[in-house]
């Protein structure tokens, strides 16, 4: 992972920016998606054929539905059908062994084999994007791409191909055909990847640290190292997550897209409702359209709206893994949010803004228990060692590493809030920011990359989804 990322940014991403810019404009989209397959093949070579297989299925039906419109039956047949071999490829090549084992668990005596197939990269993200394609052409929201190979660089974009955001078609289909790329947005580009490749490199990386040796230390950890490895796990996957997402953004940029924000600073929600209106932006957008507002949303009455809201997240919490934990933490933020809606959202807006605040951290840090542990004995070992089961004091060598850790940890909860953003926002522009934005984005590369060649230490926490 390490190598990978080291030829990467010194290889694959310059000679791909020199390709593309020494292209013609017209041809600019070929070499994108010529690059974006070499790239999804590295990893995996077999699986590029898969991607395929859903671009050249989402082409044809947004073709047949738009062509067939006028036949409303035919058209919404060939749409049921692009939607079932959607769902039936991602649903067989992420949770067919799920199913398998689910069934086997409830009906022991069938003992049906358990398949175990290798879940391809960015399966979920690619998927959602294709589906956004044809049921948007099937609402007549957008025009149906006629260009095989505009439309199959849309769905292969690597900047966000593999963690993210979720494009929907709607929102590039105009960049698809018509972008301008100028030097200011490249340079915005490469500063906005830099600021993701630090938090990622820098801080989720630590973090991880942090939490892998909390986490082994097991009882001898005590209920304060198991909450400080719970909040170090909070700032991994935010900063990871988020990382990957600037990244992405920072490289669609470079290339002249402007790809929706994915984060808004979800830790300084005062409630649920606000965290996920700031966590996974283009996630939420994507089931709100397609999911809720469809199933009825708002609009008839609350009940039904609660019944809505229960629908989004079991899905929400399915698409995240074939695993019943991540299906449990979905489930845990969906009676959440249903009992802000019916009362609790009201009582905390009469309240003062930090007990808003503390609500909220206690609730998405008890989420990402439930995200992390996909073994329910050890999801439920470790919730009574936060609260006391094995004592309250750390050991010696687990006190040692949290004080280690500690200005870090202050580092991250600061760096989690606009406080930075706000500053940099009151800071005059003009030359001397320049050179200043230039030397802390050269200096950051450069630690970054000391890191990368140090640590043999880099995760990506959102390949599996």
């Amino acid at each position: 992972m390490v190598f990978s990322s080291l030829i990467f940014l010194f290889l694959f991403l310059p000679l791909t920016l020199g390709l593309y810019y020494i292209t013609p404009k017209r041809f600019r989209n070929l070499t994108l998606f010529i690059v974006d397959l070499v790239f999804y093949s590295w990893g995996e070579p077999m699986l590029v054929v898969l991607m395929m297989v859903s671009v050249i299925i989402n082409y044809v039906s947004g073709i047949l539905i738009a062509v067939n419109r006028e036949k409303k039956g035919l058209a919404k047949l060939f749409f049921i059908l692009s939607i079932i071999l959607n769902l039936g490829l991602l649903g067989f090549f992420k949770y067919a062994g799920f199913i398998g084992e689910t069934l086997n668990f409830v009906l022991p005596f069938l003992n049906i084999p358990v398949l175990q197939v290798a879940l391809p990269i960015g399966i979920s993200f690619y998927t959602f994007q294709t589906m956004s394609y044809t049921i948007d052409v099937y609402r007549n929201t957008v025009k149906m791409q006629k260009n095989f190979i505009t439309f199959g660089t849309y769905v292969s974009l690597f900047p966000q191909l593999i963690a993210g955001p979720i494009v929907r078609y709607e929102d590039v289909a105009e960049q698809l055909m018509n972008r301008r790329e100028t030097l200011e947005q490249f340079t915005n580009g490469v500063k906005l990847f830099i600021i993701g490749l630090s938090k990622k490199i820098l801080i989720a990386n630590e973090m991880g640290v942090l939490w892998d040796g909390i986490r082994d230390a097991g009882a001898s950890s005590g209920a304060l190292g198991a909450w400080t490895g719970i909040i170090a796990y909070t700032f991994q996957i935010y900063f990871d997550f988020s990382g990957y997402s600037d990244m992405a953004i920072g490289l669609g940029r470079m290339f002249g897209f402007e790809f929706m924000k994915n984060f808004d600073y979800p830790y300084i929600s005062k409630s649920v409702t606000e965290f996920w209106r700031r966590w996974h932006i283009s996630l939420g957008t994507w089931f709100r359209e397609y999911v809720y507002i469809p199933l009825g949303g708002n609009r008839r009455g609350l009940p039904r709206q609660l019944v809505n809201i229960a629908v989004v997240w079991f899905l929400t919490g399915l698409w995240h893994g074939a695993s019943w934990n991540f299906i449990l933490w979905g489930v845990y933020f969906g009676i959440l949010l249903m009992i802000e809606k019916l009362f609790f959202l009201k009582l905390l807006k009469k309240l003062p803004s930090f007990v808003g605040h503390i609500y909220a951290i206690i609730i998405f840090v008890l989420g990402w228990v439930l995200f992390y542990f996909e073994d329910m004995g050890e999801m439920w070992i470790f919730i009574q060692r936060l609260f006391g089961s094995s004592g309250f004091m750390p050991s010696a060598d687990t006190a040692a590493l949290m004080i280690s850790f500690l200005p870090l940890l202050i580092a991250a909860g600061i760096a989690s809030t606009p406080l930075a953003s706000f500053l940099y926002g009151k800071a005059k522009k003009g030359a001397v920011l320049y050179v200043f934005d230039t030397a802390a984005c050269a200096a950051a590369l450069l630690v970054c990359t000391a890191s990368l060649v140090s640590s043999a230490y880099n995760p990506f926490l959102y390949f599996k989804f």
